[in-house]
């Protein structure tokens, strides 16, 4: 997952920065800090991708077209 696609799901999901870190368990400034393009942890980014995941989005990979994020049925 890429900063930019945590935003785009983000958005799609419609969660404010602290609703989003308060799912993970993180804090804000971790989400702040990742969405901004600085490093992080890969286990705290696959912890990130799998909460956005179960709330219910694919992550597209780059394949020509840029990456990007989609609607799947939420995970039970």
């Amino acid at each position: 997952m890429l900063p930019v696609q945590c935003r785009m799901a983000r958005a799609a999901l419609g969660l404010k920065i602290a609703e989003l870190a308060k799912l993970a368990k993180m804090s804000t400034n971790t989400i702040v800090r990742f969405e901004t393009g600085k490093e992080l942890k890969q286990s705290t980014i696959d912890d990130l991708r799998l909460v956005l995941e179960n709330a219910g989005i694919i992550f597209i990979p780059e394949n020509g077209g840029g990456v990007g994020v989609r609607f799947s049925k939420p995970r039970d």
